[in-house]
C-alpha cells in the first residue's frame, strides 16, 4: 500500500512539473492560465481557514488580496519615488525591495487587515456577517480608487504600471530562463515558484487543520456556544482565523502584483470574492483536496469557454455578447454541479459521519 501512495506521489510530482513544459508547445496562454489558478487555489486555501474551518461567511475576502498586491507595486514600482521628493532622495535608483522583504510585509500588512476586519464581527453570525465583510471589501476598493488626491498614494483608477517582475535568488522571472538550447518561458518559471507557495500553503493549512487550533475552529464552526461552554476562546480563535486567512491572501496578491506587472481596482471586484467563495463552496467545504479543485475548476473555467463562447457567439450573428455568453456558461456550469453534488464536488468523507449508524 506504502509503496503504491509512494508511486502516485512521484507520478503526480513528475506530471506537475513536466505540465508547464508541455503547455508551453500549445502557446505561452495556457501556462498563464495554470499561474492564475495556482494564485487562485492560494486564495481558495486561505479562505478556506474562514469559511471552511472556523465557519466564518467572509465575501470581503479580495481586500487582502489587494492589500498584497498594492504593497509589492508601491515598493516595486516608481510610483513613490516619482510622486515623493524625500523617498526619491532617499532612494536615488528606485524602491527596487527585494521580494524576501515585500513578501512577509504583505503577509503581515494583510494579517493585520484581517484581523481588524474580524474585531467588529465577533458577535455577529451568518447573513449579518456576509454583509459586513462585504462592506470591507468594498470599502478597501474604494480607498484604492481614490487615495490620489490630496496626497496621491495609490493613483487612483489608473493604477500602478511598471512594477518589478519577481526576482528569486538572482535569477529574474520576468525574462526567459536558457539551459543550454532549452528555453523554459518566464510565464513557466512564474509557475513554479506559484507551485512551490501553493505546496507549502497546503502543508501549513493541513498541520493547522489537525493541530489544537484546528479542532476548535471547527468547534466553533458546529456550535459556538457549546464551544465556548467548553471553555474555548472564541474571541480569539475567530480573529486568529481571519488573521491566518488574510495572510495568504496577502501574500498571494504580492505574487499577482509582481506576475502582472500592472495593478488597478478594477482586478479587485466584489466579483472576484465572490468567485473565491464559489470555489471553496463548490469544491468542498473544509476539505483542502476539494478546495483545490473547486480554485483549479472556476478558475480556469471561464478560460476555456472562451473557445466555445467565440462559436456561439458566430451563430447568433454577434447579437450576444462574448463576455456576458460566458459568464452565463460559467454559471450554467455551477447551478449543474451543485444540483448534482450539494456538498460539493469532493466533500469530506468524515462530514456526517456521526450520523451513520451500524
Amino acid at each position: 500500500m506504502k509503496n503504491n501512495k509512494t508511486l502516485q506521489y512521484i507520478l503526480i510530482g513528475a506530471t506537475l512539473i513536466a505540465l508547464p513544459l508541455i503547455l508551453q508547445m500549445f502557446g505561452n496562454a495556457w501556462v498563464r492560465i495554470a499561474d492564475m489558478a495556482l494564485l487562485y487555489i492560494l486564495l481558495a486555501v486561505g479562505l478556506n481557514i474562514v469559511v471552511g474551518y472556523a465557519g466564518l461567511l467572509d465575501l470581503g475576502y479580495v481586500a487582502f488580496f489587494a492589500v498584497g498586491a498594492y504593497m509589492y507595486g508601491l515598493l516595486s514600482s516608481p510610483h513613490l519615488t516619482n510622486t515623493f521628493a524625500w523617498i526619491a532622495a532617499a532612494y536615488p535608483t528606485g524602491m527596487h525591495m527585494p521580494i524576501w522583504l515585500i513578501v512577509p510585509v504583505a503577509a503581515a500588512l494583510a494579517g493585520v487587515f484581517g484581523m481588524l476586519l474580524g474585531a467588529p464581527t465577533l458577535k455577529l453570525r451568518g447573513d449579518y456577517l456576509a454583509i459586513v465583510t462585504l462592506g470591507f471589501g468594498e470599502i478597501i476598493r474604494v480607498f484604492m480608487n481614490n487615495l490620489d488626491h490630496p496626497v496621491n498614494i495609490t493613483n487612483g483608477p489608473k493604477g500602478l504600471s511598471q512594477i518589478d517582475p519577481i526576482s528569486i535568488f538572482g535569477v529574474n522571472l520576468g525574462q526567459k530562463l536558457m539551459i543550454g538550447d532549452f528555453e523554459i518561458a518566464s510565464v513557466s518559471l512564474y509557475y513554479y515558484l506559484f507551485l512551490s507557495l501553493v505546496l507549502v500553503t497546503i502543508l501549513i493549512s493541513h498541520r493547522l487543520e489537525v493541530s489544537r487550533i484546528g479542532r476548535a475552529w471547527m468547534a466553533i464552526r458546529e456550535d459556538e456556544i457549546a464551544a465556548k461552554a467548553m471553555g474555548l476562546n472564541t474571541r480569539n480563535l475567530k480573529l486568529l482565523a481571519f488573521g491566518m486567512g488574510a495572510t495568504f491572501g496577502g501574500v498571494s496578491g504580492a505574487m499577482f502584483a509582481g506576475f502582472q506587472g500592472f495593478i488597478s481596482p478594477e482586478s479587485f471586484s466584489l466579483m472576484e470574492s465572490v468567485m473565491i467563495v464559489a470555489m471553496v463552496v463548490l469544491g468542498g467545504l473544509g476539505y483542502l483536496p476539494g478546495v483545490i479543485l473547486g480554485a483549479i475548476l472556476l478558475s480556469a473555467l471561464p478560460e476555456v469557454l472562451r473557445y466555445v463562447a467565440g462559436p456561439l457567439q458566430e451563430m447568433t450573428g454577434g447579437r450576444l455578447d462574448a463576455s456576458i455568453l460566458r459568464q452565463l456558461l460559467v454559471a450554467l456550469a455551477m447551478i449543474v454541479i451543485m444540483l448534482m453534488r450539494p456538498r460539493g464536488l469532493w466533500p469530506s468523507p468524515e462530514h456526517g459521519k456521526s450520523l451513520t449508524t451500524k
